[in-house]
């Protein structure tokens, strides 16, 4: 009678957590990942332009003002979901869109934002992917939302939407305009 009753009992526990799971997922957005470094200064880094690798963009020249740094790549075809909604709406931001080529062949990205368009105010390899891994990032695409303290107060996972862009990059900015007015 045991040798029924515990592959039955094995299988009711194994079913529940797979309940438990699907239940937890649909209360979460998925593209919202805790980040241990949101609300602390985005790492530091020194990343040569796209177009003029003899030209380096660090995080400091960047300092003063709100910036979306976001992680791209020529072979993530997600992004070539999402770069409509940034060639199209991303200005409205009103704050710098920095690219980030993320493990890519550098000509390779030239061509991919030459055939989809370039809705960045500058592009940066991270060829080897070295700086990403300060970021956390974990593929493309990421952004994070850095505050003109060079803060980190968001981190999207996956692509961005008109929804991304409406109800969470929009509102952030906002209460970022409150406090510095403060």
């Amino acid at each position: 009678m045991n040798a029924r009753i515990l592959p039955l009992l094995a299988f009711s526990v194994l079913f529940a957590l797979l309940g438990f799971g699907i239940w937890y997922i649909k209360g979460h957005d998925i593209n919202e990942v805790p980040s241990p470094l949101i609300g602390k200064p985005a790492p530091e880094f020194s990343l040569p332009h796209l177009y003029t690798p003899e030209v380096f963009l660090d995080s400091k020249s960047l300092a003063g003002k709100p910036y979306l740094l976001h992680v791209f790549a020529s072979w993530c075809f997600v992004c070539r979901e999402e770069n409509p909604v940034l060639m199209s709406q991303g200005k409205a931001l009103g704050i710098t869109i920095v690219g980030f080529d993320y493990k890519d062949d550098p000509n390779d990205a030239k061509l991919w934002l030459q055939q989809f368009g370039n809705p960045y105010d500058v592009v940066i390899a991270d060829e080897a992917g070295k700086v990403a891994i300060d970021f956390g990032v974990y593929g493309a695409p990421e952004s994070f939302l850095v505050d003109a303290k060079g803060v980190i107060r968001y981190k999207h996972i996956g692509a961005i939407t008109p929804d991304t862009i409406r109800d969470k990059f929009l509102p952030l900015l906002e209460k970022m305009k409150q406090e510095k007015a403060q």
